[in-house]
């Protein structure tokens, strides 16, 4: 039963965390990009710190490590992670969007490798690395007379806070704080959601409140604030204890399919064959950085 509960919460994170990207383009509708992030985040930090009151038995960071790695939940995972994604969206799609950011663990295996010394990277490994960035380049299809393009400039956008993202999580790890990682993440999220609010108003964004919102867009935010941020990472963090990095980072792969379905049925969006072959190069990148940890797993226990 345990094994269906994993699979069954899995396939959960990956659709909450999909259709994230096609809720960002909806809210862009009506806020600004920034101010997306923030109103997420108010609902994001208001579940899960509720949450971790209610069952922390110590839901306030106290050691210098744990203060710090609420700092890079808050700037990177948060601040950076959502100005960048959602700016990247404004220029392309969220199916787009959701590919790009499927190299997390790509990125993620080449900063633990430079910076913490885990793990080393030979040929075939660079090689990987190599193709995520081909795949991504086949996704943006760039032209040299089109460099400064839409879907060029938002897939960068978003590339970038995929960067924030994986080199956010080295840096935890090399931190190594002693507080749970729910708890430490709340309090990220709270901590973004104030900066997000203070950068909105410092970039000139409208503030429209929520009553001047329409349903569609309040739904979006409340479905990014409960399911793809508190519940999402909820589930993320009980897997990661459960399953381990490696098969957690998988609902990477999960992610653009739910995006892309998603945005090309409630959106419109378009999918096209190159969009659909450079997604395949990423994960044929993501196999060959990881290819003993596939190895083992196939050789040893499924979950």
């Amino acid at each position: 039963m345990s094994s269906v509960r994993n699979a069954a919460l899995f396939l959960a994170l990956g659709v909450f965390w999909g259709g994230s990207f096609p809720a960002i383009e909806v809210a862009l509708r009506e806020l600004s990009p920034i101010l997306i992030g923030a109103y997420r985040f108010d609902v994001g930090a208001l579940v899960m710190l509720g949450y971790v009151f209610w069952r922390s038995e110590d839901p306030l960071p106290r050691a210098r490590a744990d203060v710090w790695a609420v700092l890079v939940a808050g700037l990177l995972f948060v601040v950076v992670n959502i100005v960048f994604l959602a700016y990247g969206q404004v220029y392309t799609t969220g199916g787009i969007a959701a590919i790009v950011y499927s190299l997390n663990p790509i990125l993620t295996t080449f900063f633990a490798v430079w910076l913490l010394g885990e793990g080393s990277l030979d040929l075939r490994g660079y090689v990987g690395v190599v193709l995520g960035v081909v795949g991504v380049a086949l996704v943006a299809q760039p032209s040299p007379s089109d460099l400064a393009g839409d879907t060029t400039i938002g897939v960068a956008l978003v590339f970038v806070a995929a960067v924030a993202v994986s080199f956010g999580s080295v840096a935890t790890r090399w931190l190594e704080p002693e507080s749970e990682a729910l708890p430490r993440t709340a309090w990220g999220m709270a901590l973004g959601a104030v900066v997000l609010h203070v950068l909105s108003v410092l970039a000139g964004e409208p503030q429209p409140g929520p009553s001047t919102l329409s349903p569609a867009v309040i739904g979006s935010l409340l479905f990014l604030g409960v399911f793809a941020s508190a519940l999402g990472y909820a589930i993320y963090f009980g897997l990661l204890d459960l399953l381990g990095p490696f098969e957690i980072n998988l609902v990477s792969y999960v992610v653009p399919v739910v995006a892309t379905v998603a945005g090309a049925l409630l959106l419109s969006e378009p999918v096209t064959p190159l969009t659909l072959v450079g997604f395949v190069v990423v994960v044929v990148g993501f196999a060959l950085v990881k290819r003993d940890a596939i190895r083992k797993r196939l050789r040893g226990r499924t979950w």
